[in-house]
């Protein structure tokens, strides 16, 4: 752990630094090292999602008084997605931090992502814990609502499934089908690996905690394949 950079990036020092440890814990590491006398950091991820959701809430809700709802919910689901958290985590160089197991440490594919959003939540709760709401909000608008205006300019708060759909319409006057290609992980905390179709031929596979996200992380990759902007 290079605690005091981690200190540095994420602008704060934990008055209870069991809370910093537990957050940065990943299930996987307790199966290989037992005596480990930290949980991991589900619960404190459950907490940190809840504030983080608050939090990006407020800000969009003061900062755009006459957006609908409708609009508001798209810029909040463009901030806490598993990507944008993921990105926002490596920026803190929480990869570094976490604590895995061997075969975990290997895998640098998207599942890692999933891992480093996580992990950016459970910090965010355990900041919470450790110094209350304000600080823990104050946190959420320095790193992760300074995406904001990257998101409003690249039109990164489209729906991606609502955009795949009307442009595979327009273009071939078909409709995406969705497929789960695979679930891994326990029930309570499953990771989906899901396909996107046009006919026959799989456009792209995504991934995500749910259904639903995987299915969203699907359609974002075949857009990105088909270079619609």
């Amino acid at each position: 752990m290079h605690q005091t950079p981690l200190k540095e990036k994420i602008g704060y020092a934990f008055k209870n630094e069991d809370l910093l440890k537990e957050a940065l814990t990943h299930r996987s590491y307790l199966n290989e090292n037992p005596s480990w006398r930290y949980p991991h950091n589900e619960r404190l991820e459950f907490l940190g999602d809840a504030v983080l959701e608050l939090a990006v809430t407020e800000v969009l809700y003061a900062k755009f008084p006459s957006e609908a709802e409708g609009r508001l919910t798209t810029l909040r689901a463009a901030l806490v997605n598993y990507q944008r958290l993921a990105m926002v985590a490596r920026d803190l160089g929480l990869e570094a931090e976490i604590y895995l197991s061997k075969g975990e440490a290997k895998d640098t594919g998207r599942g890692r992502e999933v891992i480093l959003a996580n992990a950016c939540e459970a910090l965010v709760g355990a900041m919470y814990l450790d110094a209350g709401y304000e600080t823990a909000k104050r946190f959420v608008e320095r790193h992760v609502l300074a995406y904001l205006e990257e998101i409003l300019a690249k039109g990164l708060y489209r729906d991606p499934k609502s955009t795949l759909q009307e442009t595979m319409q327009e273009e071939a006057k078909l409709t995406p089908q969705y497929e789960v290609l695979s679930e891994t992980g326990p029930d309570h905390k499953k990771t989906f690996r899901v396909g996107v179709y046009a006919g026959e031929k799989l456009l792209s596979e995504g991934i995500g905690p749910s259904k639903q996200d995987a299915e969203i992380d699907a359609a974002r990759q075949a857009l990105e394949k088909l270079k619609v902007r």
